[in-house]
């Protein structure tokens, strides 16, 4: 039982050292770690305390956290959303629109129907997308792998009928098991990582894309957590449990990525 206790107040002490060194890193804009319970917004720390905003009905704490004893248990169909309005720090867009999105997740084990959207500002339906990370996109020859979405028009990729620009990692993400996924977008190439290691891929890891973020407007994408957003609707919904989120204003490095990542 002592060496029990002393395990779990390690791994506490770790997951604390890691909460404070994402939250005083000079380029975060805003961290989640769900631990709120259920029917309650989820409430960002550092400088951008930005509400996520349940969708579909209160969304379940499990006891299975990675930045405390809870993470949000997100069944299908549920998402959070966070209004465009209410987010400016979060429009990441043009040639100076880089990012780091990093987040911890455990998927459910289920059969996959769609690819799952886990975060970011993107609109398919009216032709609204900007950024946002997946993971089973199934297209490429990919399925189970992190892939950090881009798009510097909006709409489909011309030529076809989906948007087609996007980085994939190359290795598949297993479920039941807690991961660090992370995707960077620095003007030049979008990169995706797991576990906080880059995830290289010939040609698509890192993927080179030059043409900068998408420019949505005032009636661009809202910001969204488990789902893309579809006017007020889900689309390519994440099945799981997410235990922390966190969004910075450049593309970290690797070394950055992976002293962030380790839980």
């Amino acid at each position: 039982m002592r060496a029990e206790a002393q395990t779990g107040t390690q791994a506490e002490s770790r997951a604390e050292a890691m909460a404070q060194a994402i939250t005083n890193h000079p380029a975060l804009l805003s961290f989640w770690d769900f631990q709120e319970e259920a029917g309650s917004d989820r409430v960002a720390k550092g400088p951008h305390g930005y509400r996520l905003r349940e969708m579909d009905g209160p969304i379940a704490r499990a006891d299975d956290g990675v930045f405390g004893p809870y993470a949000a248990d997100m069944t299908f169909g549920q998402w959070f959303n966070l209004p465009r309005a209410e987010c400016p720090a979060l429009n990441f867009h043009g040639l100076e629109g880089h990012l780091t999105l990093i987040a911890w997740v455990k998927r459910a084990g289920r059969v996959n129907t769609e690819c799952q959207a886990i975060a970011g500002m993107w609109n398919e339906s009216n032709k609204k997308r900007q950024y946002c990370m997946f993971m089973d996109l199934s297209i490429w020859d990919s399925a189970d792998q992190v892939c950090g979405h881009v798009s510097s028009v909006g709409g489909p990729t011309p030529g076809y009928i989906y948007c087609m620009t996007t980085a994939i990692g190359g290795t598949a993400v297993s479920k039941e098991e807690w991961h660090a996924i992370a995707f960077t977008y620095d003007g030049v190439h979008a990169k995706v990582y797991l576990d906080g290691e880059l995830d290289p891929r010939k040609e698509f890891n890192p993927y080179l894309y030059d043409g900068g973020l998408f420019d949505g407007g005032e009636d661009g994408a809202d910001f969204t957590v488990g789902s893309v957003d579809r006017s007020g609707e889900a689309g390519n919904r994440y099945v799981g449990l997410m235990g922390g989120l966190a969004v910075f204003n450049q593309a970290l490095t690797e070394d950055e990525i992976r002293s962030l990542s380790k839980h």
